[in-house]
């Protein structure tokens, strides 16, 4: 849209695509709880006003829409959901433009916010990996089932061990771990390459 700021760089364009499913059992993605519920309306009407006072854009509501997203919100924000379906409510709401400008920065900036504290106890790489991800999926940027790879991959634990196949978070560089050595980082050696390199553990994610 035109009058949204860029949340930031993302490999993956928008395939548009947006199946119901996606997230298998013990998928993050499937956590259940009421996640927005810290968020009332004003606060998201707050955060709008900031994303346009930061654009030098006019805050103000759309009349045709503004009423009726308020309701919505006000009355699924209490309600246990996914995770995921809970993206996907915010991604709706950016759709249903709310505001006049900068409705996806809006309800990208609420899931980003939600992703950091939901994944606080991953290393702060894959954290902000993921909130990133997230912000993407709905400001319109990514498709769904590149958010859910996205999310499932970077979220992996990294406990990694000599010989398990790996990529790099933005799967540009494949290969095998060689070694774990004693300070915690990875020696591993990319596909077709004699080169060995030195990674962080939440550098890198698992292959297949």
């Amino acid at each position: 849209m035109s009058d949204e700021t860029a949340i930031g760089p993302v490999a993956t364009p928008d395939g548009g695509g947006h199946p119901s499913g996606g997230g298998g059992i013990g998928s993050p993605l499937q956590t259940r709880a009421a996640f927005i519920q810290n968020w009332d309306w004003q606060s998201v009407v707050g955060i709008n006003r900031g994303a346009c006072e930061r654009g030098r854009a006019r805050h103000g509501l759309n009349p045709h829409t503004h009423q009726a997203c308020e309701e919505s919100w006000q009355a699924q924000r209490t309600v246990p959901r996914t995770l995921l379906e809970t993206l996907d409510f915010l991604k709706q709401q950016h759709h249903d433009t709310p505001f006049l400008f900068f409705n996806g920065n809006t309800f990208a900036t609420i899931g980003r916010e939600l992703t950091l504290a939901l994944f606080s106890d991953l290393p702060p790489l894959r954290k902000r990996e993921i909130s990133s991800v997230v912000a993407h999926y709905i400001a319109g940027v990514i498709d769904r089932d590149a958010m859910i790879d996205a999310v499932e991959t970077v979220s992996q634990s990294a406990d990694w061990k000599s010989g398990d196949r790996v990529k790099t978070l933005d799967s540009s560089l494949r290969g095998k771990i060689v070694r774990i050595l004693e300070d915690g980082r990875v020696l591993w050696k990319p596909d077709g390459s004699d080169t060995e390199l030195n990674a962080l553990p939440e550098s890198l994610a698992r292959e297949g």
